[in-house]
């Protein structure tokens, strides 16, 4: 502690003024002890955030969703909070950023809208979670699973494990389809086309028979057969529907196994594709 008392006498020894901020004479010493403050704010919000999140996490209640929602909270309360504290403990009043503040609104109003306009999404969608951490969704041409809402921005993970940072604000204002947000129960639509001649009844239960023999069709609730389309030329046009929960993440490689499939039971009981 002596030590610290001389290294810091010989700092003060050194103080030379720098400016003046209203009422205020900030000094090299001055600023020093401010950036310390600082990192000691920044490092213990850090620390504390950090704690509850561990403590959130171990109750079954809190989902990451809803600890990432406290977490954002707190920490930005406590920067807000602790870095006006120590603004005051210098001598330092908010008044004196008058013109400073003057200049951010108009830079708000100019090249900040779209960062306040995520920032605030991104509350509202930790808060209302229209999608949550681990949801599989569709927006636009973009199809993955969240693995992380930010203030910011949400990393989304496409099935080629390539991630994509979605600005919030495209949650709120476009269209967002979440396969996981009402059910785990998604029903898929396989299209089949069969020439003139085929007997209706008996595809029907070639596509029947397919789907109960795979592994990750549920079988409540059940496999439907629908015949949608009949042309003109005698060919008709039939759609598979089935259930499943386990292949959300890969529903066209569930697809694909339930094509081949079919054209390897419809060929060998005769019937032909159109």
């Amino acid at each position: 502690m002596d030590l610290l008392r001389l290294y810091i006498s010989d700092l003060s020894s050194f103080d030379v003024s720098l400016f003046t901020l209203g009422d205020a004479e900030l000094t090299l010493f001055t600023l020093f002890k401010l950036v310390v403050l600082m990192w000691v704010l920044l490092a213990g919000t850090r620390r504390l955030t950090n704690f509850i999140d561990r403590r959130l996490g171990m109750k079954p209640s809190f989902d990451a969703s809803s600890r990432l929602a406290v977490v954002a909270v707190v920490r930005y309360t406590l920067l807000i909070v602790g870095t006006v504290v120590i603004l005051q403990m210098f001598g330092i009043r908010l008044t004196a950023f008058a013109v400073l503040a003057g200049a951010i609104g108009v830079g708000v109003g100019f090249g900040l809208q779209q960062i306040i306009s995520n920032f605030i999404s991104g509350l509202i969608i930790m808060f209302e979670r229209p999608i949550k951490v681990g949801d599989r969704i569709e927006l636009g041409n973009l199809e993955g699973n969240v693995t992380e809402i930010g203030m910011r921005r949400t990393t989304v993970v496409t099935s080629d494990n390539i991630a994509i940072l979605v600005p919030n604000s495209r949650f709120i204002t476009d269209n967002v389809v979440n396969l996981r947000y009402h059910s785990q129960h998604i029903r898929m639509r396989v299209p089949v086309s069969v020439a003139a001649g085929a007997d209706p009844a008996a595809v029907e239960r070639v596509l029947l028979e397919v789907a109960r023999a795979h592994p990750d069709v549920l079988a409540d609730p059940k496999p439907a057969v629908r015949l949608l389309a009949l042309s003109a030329g005698g060919s008709m046009g039939f759609e598979l529907q089935v259930w499943n929960t386990t292949r959300i993440n890969a529903r066209d490689s569930l697809v694909s196994d339930l094509n081949f499939a079919i054209r390897e039971k419809l060929t060998s009981s005769g019937i032909g594709l159109a």
